[in-house]
């Protein structure tokens, strides 16, 4: 299975927290679960980070590229393509991260690991 992590999910995975459900863990875990972190993730949380919102993730923000090789997630970068389709998604999400990881989930074909109820209204393959 091809998966995305949404932002939370990343940093719940990271830190063990309790709020990410084990089912979704089992998923991510999984030997044959191919997972991508967008840069938008790294995007959100360096910024979150600059702006005192996040200040639990510093260290994961300075050094998220070996984080994610440690798990073997694979990062997705941001196209134009993706950017083009986020920025042309309709509806009245304002978000700029969701929206990119809802152009990236249905452009790539990803299934996004995520709590975030909106993203079904944007016909993204969700689980939690």
């Amino acid at each position: 299975m091809r998966l995305l992590l949404d932002t939370h999910t990343l940093l719940w995975w990271f830190s063990a927290n309790a709020s990410l459900p084990a089912s979704a863990r089992k998923l991510i875990a999984h030997r044959d679960s191919n997972v991508f972190v967008s840069a938008v993730s790294a995007w959100e949380i360096s910024t979150k980070v600059r702006l005192g919102r996040l200040s639990i993730a510093s260290d994961l923000a300075r050094d998220l590229t070996s984080y994610i090789a440690r798990e073997r997630f694979e990062a997705l970068g941001i196209s134009i393509e993706h950017g083009i389709h986020a920025g042309s998604l309709p509806g009245p999400l304002r978000d700029p991260f969701d929206r990119m990881l809802i152009a990236q989930a249905q452009m790539e074909e990803l299934v996004i690991i995520s709590n975030e109820l909106i993203f079904d209204s944007y016909g993204v393959q969700r689980l939690w």
